[in-house]
Formats: C-alpha cells, structure tokens, sequence
C-alpha cells in the first residue's frame, strides 16, 4: 500500500524529483543497494535539476565555468531493495553568490513514505579549463538564486 504522493513528508518544500526503480545492477553482496549507487543516484539528479532549469552542459561549456563537488555527506537511514519503487528529491540550498553553492538530497520510499537517505553536497565553481576555483558567471549566479530554498545551515 503506497503513501500518497501528496502526502510525502519531504524535508524542504517542492523538491525537484526523479523516480528510482533498484536493479540487480544496484544490488552489493548483503542484498541491497550499493552505497556507490545512492552517489550515481544524486549526481544524475543534480544534472537533471540544474538542466531542467535551463543550464545545460552546452551552457556551462560556453561559460567555461561548472559546479564542482567539494564534499558530499550522505545519512544511509535503511536499506533499499531490489524492485522498490523510490522517489529522489533535490533542493538547491546554499548560494554565496560568487563561488560556492549547496544542495540537499532526501531519497523516499512511498510504499510506507520511509527517508532512506538524506544527503547534503557542496559545491565550487570551477574554470573548465584550469580547473581551479573561479568565479561564477552572472548568468549562471542569477539560475542558482532563482531556484535556491531557504536553508540557513546548507553553507556552514
């Protein structure tokens, strides 16, 4: 019996979401999802939400500039399961306006509407090519901004 969608209990309010069904391929030897696979997990739904925005790589090519993570923190709560039907929200959360930004993640089972996992990433702008640190473009500061929730604690 599957929660209700619209009763989710989603950490922050109007995730961006993308829909997980567990494969064999994402299974480890005890049987459930490989922790490497939660980090594919949010790295695709970060491309997903900052391309569905409108900043796609061609953009951030022609910018010569791109996110870079930083650090990623990651709170495996319970497992997940061959064949279970999952639900992966993002938020951006943290922008300084100039180089660093942040994002949370909340990966839910709507069968019974359990968090399995809650992670935070941090990010720098990068330059493409020196791959050092770089300020981020205007255009690509005022995308962040628009789609940034409110989160006090995402930059700290």
């Amino acid at each position: 019996m599957d929660v209700p969608l619209e009763t989710l209990e989603w950490d922050l309010p109007d995730p961006f979401i993308m829909p997980i069904t567990v494969g064999d391929e994402d299974l480890d030897r005890l049987g459930h999802t490989n922790n490497v696979v939660y980090v594919r997990w949010l790295e695709d739904i970060s491309w997903a939400h900052i391309e569905s925005l409108g900043m796609t790589w061609a953009r951030q090519e022609a910018f010569g500039r791109a996110m870079a993570i930083t650090r990623t923190e990651i709170d495996y709560l319970a497992p997940a399961n061959r064949g279970e039907k999952l639900l992966l929200g993002t938020w951006l959360v943290g922008f300084d306006g100039r180089l660093r930004s942040a994002r949370r993640f909340q990966l839910i089972r709507p069968a019974d509407g359990r968090t399995l996992v809650r992670a935070l990433s941090r990010h720098v702008c990068v330059d493409l090519v020196s791959q050092r640190p770089a300020r981020i473009p205007a255009e690509m500061a005022e995308l962040i901004r628009s789609a940034q929730v409110a989160d006090d604690s995402a930059l700290a």
